[in-house]
Formats: structure tokens, sequence, C-alpha cells
């Protein structure tokens, strides 16, 4: 493999934290509920945060990261803004199957074989934290 081919899989997995960090916008926006709208800052800040390491990577691999969702990541953010929830656990649970599927699932699927040890790690860190998220907004669903 690469580095041109892990650049493109690594910048594929940021362009989909940059479309979690603009859901999260989204969510964030939507809430006035004080600790629920805290416990999604803290979300989204996690996100950046993993943005910023998967950023890093791809420089350090001689690539250039993507610095949005893109142009297809755009219109699903748009969209997704429209076709936003209005009520509390709705908010939740559409996080909930947003982060589930892409976050975690597709990611996955994206990133099997295409990868060098230290991105791997990177991504698999980037997959765990998804997982902690969706596992926090179930509890906070009950």
């Amino acid at each position: 493999m690469t580095n041109e081919i892990i650049v493109e899989e690594l910048n594929t997995i940021l362009r989909g934290t940059y479309m979690g960090i603009r859901a999260f916008e989204h969510y964030i926006q939507e809430l006035d509920k004080t600790d629920l709208k805290q416990n999604f800052q803290t979300m989204q800040q996690d996100l950046k945060q993993n943005a910023s390491k998967l950023a890093k990577r791809i420089q350090d691999l001689g690539g250039v990261p993507a610095d949005s969702e893109g142009i297809s990541g755009s219109i699903h953010s748009f969209m997704h803004k429209v076709k936003l929830p209005h009520d509390k656990n709705k908010i939740i649970e559409d996080a909930i199957e947003g982060i589930d599927n892409y976050g975690v699932h597709y990611s996955e699927e994206l990133v099997k074989g295409d990868l060098d040890e230290t991105s791997k790690q990177i991504v698999e860190d980037v997959i765990n934290t998804n997982r902690r998220h969706v596992g926090k907004l179930k509890q906070l669903l009950h």
C-alpha cells in the first residue's frame, strides 16, 4: 500500500468526522437543556480532537488533509439540518443512528487492510471514541 492510498482513506474518515462535527452543531443549536447540551458539546470537542489527529497523520504522510466534509457531505449536512427532529429523545436517537452507522460501522469497513499500523491505530482510536459516544447517548435516553 502506498502513502497515497493511506492518505485517501484517512481523508475519507476525516471528511466523515467533519460531518459529525457539523451534525453535533445542529443538535447543539436545537437543545436548550443545559446538561444534555453540555454532553453534546463535549462529544463535539472529542470529534474536533480526532479531526486534528487525522489531519496531522495525513500531513506526516506527505498528504493534504481535507478541510471540510466535502460536497456530498455538505449536501447531507444541509438535509440533516432540514430534517432535524425537535424532540430531545429523537435528537439523541438521530445522533446514535448517525454515529453508529457512519462513525463506527462504515468507518470500520472503509479502512479494512488499507492502512499502515500507525494510521490504523489512529483510526481505531477515532472509532472507539464514536463507540463511547453511542454508549453515552444510549445512557442519556434512559
